[in-house]
C-alpha cells in the first residue's frame, strides 16, 4: 500500500520546484534569435539579474550549468600558474578547486574544521602570509549544498581587505541567490557566479557571471580564456554574440518570469520566507534527533543553511527513508553527496518555489518513515515545525 498518487513533491537541492507559471512561459514556439523579442528578453533578463545580484555590473549568460560558470569565472580572470585559494567548508569548494587545477593553475585549498563554515581568522592569516601576493584569487562557496552550510560572504571579504591583499575574491551564490542576502557591490565581491536551477526557480542550463571592475581589469591581461567563455566577445555588438551562438530561448523564456514572480514577490519577503521555512524545517529535526539516529551535519547552528538542511546518519541507512518517502509517500529527497556524506546524509531542500505547505508535507513525509521503518526519534518533529512557522507569522498581520 502506498499514497504516493498524487503531485509529486521534489525537496532536492536542485534542480529544485518549477513554477507552473515558468513551465507555461518556455511552452511556446521559437522566435527569430537576431531580432525583436529575445532581444527584449535578453536585455530586460540582464537588468533583472542585476537587481537580484545587487550590481552596477551586466551579468554574463551562458548556455551552462554552474560549473560551466566556474570555468568562465576562472579563465576570464587567470593566467596559467597563477596561484588561487580555494575555501573548502563542503563538497563544492573542493571541486571548484579541482577544475582550477586541471586549467593550469596553481591551486591551495583551505579547509575548514570538520563540519564548520571557513573562519574568516584562518583566510586572513593565510592571505597575510603571502607576502609576494602570489595568490591571485580566492574563492568562496556561499551555501555549499552538499553540507547544507553557509559561510559568511561579508566577513570573508573583510579579511581579504584586513589582510591588505589584492587576490580577486570570486564568490559561488549557485545555492544562495534569491533564498538569502548577497551584495555583490556593497560586500566588495569582484566576481559573482550563479545558476538558474536552484533560487531562481528555472531549468537547469544557464548560467551568469557578474564581473566587477576589478576582475575585468585581470580579464585583459588573462591568458586562460577562450571564445565561448570570453567577457570581451560577449560584450560584441551583435545580439549572438551575448551567448557565443544561438540563445537558449525557452530558458530565457522561463527566466524571465521566474525574475517577475521573484520581483513581484519582494526580494526581503523571498529571503523572509526561505528562513522561516528553513527555521521549521531545523525546529523538526531537533526534535527528532532526540532518538539518537541522526543529527544536523552542521555542528553550529548559525552556519546552518537556509536553503538546505544535511541531516547525517550514524548507524542507520538513510537510503531506507529515502526510498520509502519516494515509494510510499511521493516526497523526493536528496541523498548525501561527496566522501564524507554519501551513504550517510539526507537533504531537506527547502529553496526556491517552495511554501509552508510543501515543506510541512515534505517534513510529514520524512516522520511517517521514522515511524513505519522503526528509527527511532523525538516525536512530533511536524508539530514542532508548525509551532515554529505559527509563533513567527503570529505577529504578521494579514493582508
Amino acid at each position: 500500500m502506498t499514497v504516493q498518487n498524487g503531485r509529486e513533491l521534489l525537496a532536492i537541492p536542485g534542480p529544485t520546484t518549477v513554477p507552473d507559471e515558468v513551465l507555461s512561459a518556455m511552452h511556446r514556439p521559437a522566435v527569430d534569435l537576431y531580432s525583436g523579442e529575445i532581444i527584449s528578453v535578453t536585455m530586460s533578463c540582464i537588468s533583472d539579474l542585476k537587481k537580484i545580484i545587487r550590481t552596477r555590473s551586466e551579468p554574463f549568460l551562458y548556455a551552462a550549468n554552474g560549473h560551466g560558470a566556474w570555468e568562465a569565472a576562472l579563465v576570464n580572470c587567470l593566467s596559467r600558474g597563477d596561484r588561487v585559494l580555494a575555501l573548502q567548508s563542503g563538497m563544492f569548494g573542493g571541486a571548484w578547486a579541482e577544475m582550477a587545477e586541471v586549467l593550469g593553475l596553481d591551486v591551495e585549498v583551505l579547509t575548514a574544521a570538520p563540519r564548520r563554515a571557513i573562519s574568516p581568522d584562518a583566510v586572513s592569516d593565510r592571505l597575510r602570509a603571502d607576502r609576494e601576493h602570489r595568490i591571485k584569487a580566492v574563492l568562496a562557496v556561499q551555501i555549499d549544498t552538499a553540507a547544507g552550510i553557509v559561510n559568511d560572504v561579508p566577513a570573508l571579504r573583510q579579511a581579504v581587505t584586513d589582510a591588505g591583499h589584492p587576490a580577486l575574491f570570486m564568490v559561488d551564490t549557485i545555492a544562495s541567490l534569491a533564498c538569502m542576502p548577497f551584495e555583490m557591490d556593497a560586500w566588495g565581491v569582484d566576481v559573482t557566479v550563479a545558476g538558474s536551477q536552484k533560487g531562481l526557480m528555472t531549468p537547469p542550463g544557464l548560467a551568469f557571471v557578474a564581473a566587477g571592475e576589478r576582475a575585468r581589469a585581470a580579464h585583459r591581461h588573462a591568458d586562460l580564456v577562450t571564445r565561448y567563455w570570453d567577457w570581451s566577445f560577449r560584450e560584441g555588438d551583435e545580439h549572438y554574440q551575448k551567448y557565443c551562438g544561438t540563445a537558449p530561448e525557452h530558458l530565457m523564456f522561463g527566466l524571465r518570469r521566474a525574475l517577475d514572480m521573484l520581483l513581484e514577490e519582494g526580494l526581503e519577503h523571498v529571503f523572509r520566507r526561505h528562513a522561516l521555512l528553513a527555521d521549521a524545517t531545523r525546529a523538526a529535526v531537533e526534535r527528532w534527533a532526540e532518538g539518537g539516529a541522526f543529527g544536523f551535519n552542521v555542528l553550529e547552528p548559525v552556519e546552518r543553511s537556509n536553503s538546505v538542511t544535511t541531516l547525517r546518519f550514524d548507524e542507520t541507512d538513510p537510503q531506507r527513508v529515502i526510498d520509502f518517502c519516494r515509494e510510499r509517500c511521493g516526497v523526493v529527497l536528496g541523498i548525501g553527496i561527496g566522501p564524507e556524506l554519501s551513504g550517510r546524509a539526507i537533504r531537506i531542500a527547502h529553496m526556491g518555489h517552495v511554501n509552508a505547505a510543501m515543506t510541512l508535507g515534505v517534513l510529514g513525509a520524512f516522520e511517517t518513515a521514522l515511524t513505519a521503518l522503526g528509527i527511532p526519534h523525538g516525536k512530533s518533529g511536524v508539530a514542532e515545525a508548525a509551532t515554529s512557522l505559527g509563533g513567527a507569522l503570529a505577529v504578521v498581520p494579514m493582508a
